[in-house]
């Protein structure tokens, strides 16, 4: 009997290319998810695949598509790289009943990962997961190997039929964004694709007027060179940061390995958060755009949300981390967006899913509707909701020592924290400590990978620092 190593997390599996992520535990993937749509009765409605620039990701997407088409589920298989968002709306563009896309989002180029979008775009809830996860159980310990028609066949059949899904996209985002004014405006703007499945798309939405549109890293190299990873924060960023200091350009924008997250570098070159993008995003919906709907945050996210909740008097929900949480609320509220502090924010009348292209599209509006440049935004939202800062750290640990930190977390809860009072923990995802200051501190084990996250926010960066070194401590490392 072969043991499960397939666990999906917050966003699907990952593993380790060779290793743990092979050809077979890949099909076996798949035919869970088969299993799980003729289970559910949705095969007749077809199956999106889609995959990102890592290594084979195309021939680990077709080996999927073997593994479909051998269930008799009608396939659409993406032609080359293609963004999570873009797959995302492909689905309800093309009424799919769901899409699987090989990519490992963030994570180091050793990695890659199988996620899989429901019938509306979004990541799969638990009880859908679970399901497929049953159906891999079930094939890893009767030690089957999968029935598979070759991709050659399974397209001259025409049960598996290529898709371009970028023309339906451009489209959505081109009624959602006035993107012709972004292309007639002075703006100038650095694109940096991180040699990911995003590379092209906003350049290709951009160029072609008066604003001035550049490309870094828009080729693929599986290897991310020059970044610990293809993650948006300032770490993977320096040469963004430093092509926008150098030619005094307006943005810098980058999108992560699978796009759908965003990055943003001021026009100083440094480095806007993704929980000051959060707000921001809000901001502009709310004032700008004078839109009103619930915002919906996860926990790892800024109490600046709930602040701009309080003055443009709109509710806002919190859930654990991971957009597969965030997505129902956004359905069931009509939430004009909803977001994660990882920088992935999904808005109202495009898809319950992150989107990082169209973040970035709508960060470039809100300069351009304004006049201001990041920096005055940012200035701007500070003073509606005071001064915010924040930080987090990661730090790889041995999978044997969770259960030792997870005792020390729980057998030692602090009364105060850097000499002010802890007023509430909470433990739904992690543990959490909200101060008598409003300050925050979290630590908590990433989802996808084995990692030990540190979050703090506070009204100072001196005081942030702090913070992280308690949570260290707390933590035992």
């Amino acid at each position: 009997m072969m043991e499960n190593v397939i666990k999906f997390g917050t966003d699907g599996w990952r593993g380790i290319i060779a290793r743990d992520f092979t050809f077979d535990n890949v099909r076996v993937c798949a035919l869970g998810v088969a299993d799980y749509l003729k289970k559910a009765k949705m095969a007749g409605k077809g199956l999106i695949i889609g995959y990102d620039t890592r290594f084979a990701s195309e021939d680990f997407a077709a080996a999927c598509a073997e593994i479909t088409a051998a269930s008799g589920i009608k396939t659409y298989l993406c032609d080359k790289a293609t963004p999570t968002p873009v797959v995302s709306y492909g689905v309800l563009a093309n009424q799919a009943a769901g899409a699987i896309i090989i990519t490992a989002s963030h994570n180091p180029g050793v990695w890659n990962g199988f996620k899989y979008k429901d019938q509306y775009g979004s990541s799969a809830p638990d009880d859908i997961t679970g399901e497929i996860v049953k159906s891999i159980g079930r094939t890893l310990s009767g030690g089957k190997t999968p029935e598979q028609v070759p991709l050659k066949k399974a397209m001259e059949q025409g049960i598996v039929e290529q898709i371009d899904l970028a023309p339906v996209y451009f489209k959505q985002v081109a009624r959602l964004v006035d993107i012709d004014a972004i292309r007639k405006s002075k703006l100038n703007i650095i694109i940096d694709s991180m040699h990911g499945a995003g590379m092209g798309y906003l350049k290709g939405l951009l160029q072609g007027g008066r604003a001035g549109v550049t490309e870094i890293n828009g080729e693929r190299n599986p290897l991310f060179p020059d970044m610990v990873r293809p993650e948006p924060i300032a770490v993977n960023l320096k040469r963004l940061s430093a092509l926008v200091r150098e030619q005094r350009t307006s943005v810098g924008l980058a999108t992560d390995g699978d796009a759908d997250r965003v990055g943003v570098v001021d026009e100083n070159g440094n480095f806007i958060t993704p929980l000051q993008t959060f707000a921001l995003l809000c901001l502009y919906l709310l004032e700008t755009r004078g839109e009103r709907g619930p915002l919906v945050k996860t926990i790892t996210s800024s109490s600046m949300l709930d602040r701009l909740g309080e003055l443009y008097h709109v509710p806002v929900f919190e859930t654990t981390v991971g957009f597969k949480y965030v997505a129902p609320i956004m359905q069931a509220e009509n939430a004009l967006i909803g977001g994660e502090e990882s920088g992935g924010y999904g808005f109202r009348g495009h898809v319950a899913e992150r989107d990082g292209i169209l973040a970035g599209l709508y960060f470039l509006d809100f300069m351009l509707r304004t006049g201001k440049k990041p920096s005055e935004l940012l200035e701007h939202l500070y003073r509606q909701v005071g001064p915010h800062y924040y930080q987090r750290i990661d730090t790889e640990f041995p999978e044997k020592e969770r259960p030792a930190i997870i005792k020390r977390l729980q057998d030692n809860p602090p009364g105060a924290i850097e000499g002010v009072k802890v007023n509430k923990v909470d433990t739904a995802d992690g543990f959490r400590y909200i101060l008598a200051d409003n300050s925050w501190l979290l630590v908590r084990f990433s989802g996808t990978e084995p990692v030990l996250r540190i979050y703090a926010e506070s009204s100072s960066d001196a005081r942030v620092k702090k913070l992280l070194e308690a949570g260290k401590k707390l933590a035992g490392i």
